[in-house]
């Protein structure tokens, strides 16, 4: 027994030594490993150039995004609403005609621009509004907002609240921009306060082709869109698009998406475009665009090779109005202007908008290709009229005239130009040539967009005066391509003037 006793007792001090031993190895271990970590507790490097944080940009210049609360009343009619019973039952407020009074309220966002109150947003959001307030980041103070300007045709409004030493937004250059330069936006999305997102400038010179654009309230005439795929969603309309360094070169418009929320496409317009309708309105009250009086539209390959122009780079003269600048600086129809005041034309769009910017009264030089030859003219550019005449239709019948075939363009059925059909299609006085009444839908010429009530103009520059003129020249034609110039009506009333290429390689089956 006591033999057994000693030795359960050496056992167990045995054990309790190798115990022991084996902590002070594991703790040994554990020590060192812990020893291999490696621990970085200072601060994050701030610096802009760094690319690891924005912060400093957006303490800067986030005091300079406001919100902007816009309302208006609205008058809505039910029926029902008329009986004072149902006014009571339904607690609504009304009159005996069965009209409800309330009050649209929206958010939207906008940039202070100016230490004196001014501030800059998109037009929709202020359109319509009879009372407009502004809330300041840092200050709980709302301020009533007079409307300095608004602007359809670019989407831009300007405010002014009466405030002094406010954090004005520095501008910068929007031409200098590139594809690929990071971009931060700034507003106050679906109203849950100011945020900030960050993207890359996807695309420059957008225009928006999107239905589902969810905030094309009105027409923008002039659209120079900055793309970026820095989330826009609703509420940030009018808030600010600025670079790395903080400077404001876009004001955030619109977003491309079926679902309503950021697709990663949103819009903004170029602070350079913003500044000059500011500055217009600031100077004389209203945005002086300049004025060519020509119509224009894009160049394909094939209209380019039917012009003479080595490329499909420009945009297309189609008309020229009597007594215009353009007219007096000796442009035509069938020119191709590849530039104006040395700045290059991507597109009938780009023209337009370069055009605007012209100051009336200050010569331009249009640099052109007219039959394969480049030539450079001076224009002095007028303002751009207000309105457009409408033109004054003829109402006097007379005889019906019979179609005629023109084989050489395959499919494409003419007649001559009457007094009840000019009536019928309103058409300008001014506008002469060969009805088209018939194409078929397998033919070149459909292909190429000419469609039943289109006027036939001139068939490879040629003018047409009737049907015989469109058959005989069709017939004559030996190019590759036919270049077909056709006044085609507008759905909503009028129409445009525009060159088709047709291709008179390959015949319809």
């Amino acid at each position: 027994m006591k033999l057994n006793r000693r030795l359960i007792w050496l056992s167990a001090a045995f054990l309790m030594l190798v115990s022991s031993l084996l902590s002070v190895r594991l703790a040994s271990r554990a020590a060192e490993n812990a020893a291999r970590l490696r621990v970085d507790s200072t601060p994050i490097d701030r610096d802009p150039k760094s690319g690891n944080s924005y912060s400093p940009v957006i303490k800067k210049v986030a005091p300079s995004v406001v919100n902007i609360y816009s309302s208006r009343i609205v008058k809505r009619y039910n029926p029902l609403l008329a009986d004072p019973f149902f006014r009571r039952f339904f607690g609504a407020e009304g009159d005996a005609s069965g009209q409800i009074v309330s009050r649209d309220n929206w958010l939207g966002s906008g940039i202070i621009v100016t230490p004196d109150g001014y501030i800059l947003t998109a037009n929709h959001v202020v359109e319509g509004a009879d009372e407009i307030k502004v809330g300041l980041k840092n200050d709980s103070t709302i301020y009533p907002a007079k409307v300095i300007g608004m602007d359809p045709p670019t989407d831009v409004a300007i405010l002014k609240i009466e405030a002094k030493n406010l954090p004005a937004v520095t501008l910068g250059d929007s031409d200098q921009l590139e594809v690929g330069d990071v971009v931060l936006a700034i507003g106050n999305p679906f109203g849950i306060g100011q945020t900030v997102t960050r993207g890359i400038i996807s695309a420059l010179g957008r225009s928006i082709t999107d239905p589902n654009d969810v905030n094309s309230s009105s027409p923008r005439e002039y659209q120079n869109f900055i793309q970026t795929d820095a989330a826009i969603n609703q509420g940030n309309s009018g808030g600010a698009l600025v670079d790395g360094q903080g400077r404001l070169i876009g004001i955030n418009d619109a977003m491309i998406s079926p679902s309503g929320t950021s697709a990663g496409i949103g819009l903004a317009v170029p602070i350079n475009m913003a500044r000059n309708v500011m500055e217009g309105f600031l100077n004389s009250g209203r945005v002086a665009r300049g004025y060519l009086g020509v119509e224009l539209q894009d160049i394909d390959s094939g209209l380019a090779r039917g012009f003479g122009a080595p490329n499909a780079d420009g945009a297309l003269v189609t008309v020229v109005g009597p007594d215009s600048p353009a007219g007096k600086a000796g442009l035509l129809s069938g020119d191709i202007i590849v530039s104006l005041n040395n700045k290059s034309v991507s597109s009938a769009d780009n023209l337009r908008l370069l055009i605007s910017e012209l100051h009336p009264g200050t010569k331009a030089d249009i640099r052109i290709y007219r039959a394969g030859a480049p030539q450079t003219l001076v224009v002095t550019p007028g303002e751009r009229p207000d309105a457009e005449r409408e033109p004054e239709p003829a109402r006097t019948e007379d005889n019906n005239v019979q179609p005629a075939r023109a084989d050489a363009l395959d499919g494409v059925e003419v007649q001559d130009l009457n007094a009840r059909l000019r009536w019928q299609l309103n058409l300008p006085k001014d506008v002469s040539g060969a009805l088209v009444t018939d194409v078929d839908r397998a033919s070149n010429s459909y292909e190429a967009d000419l469609r039943p009530g289109d006027v036939i103009l001139e068939i490879n520059h040629q003018p047409v005066v009737n049907a015989e003129d469109a058959v005989r020249l069709c017939k004559a034609a030996r190019s590759e391509q036919i270049v077909v110039k056709i006044w085609q009506p507008a759905r909503g009333g009028g129409g445009t003037t525009r060159f088709l290429s047709v291709d008179n390689t390959k015949r319809s089956q």
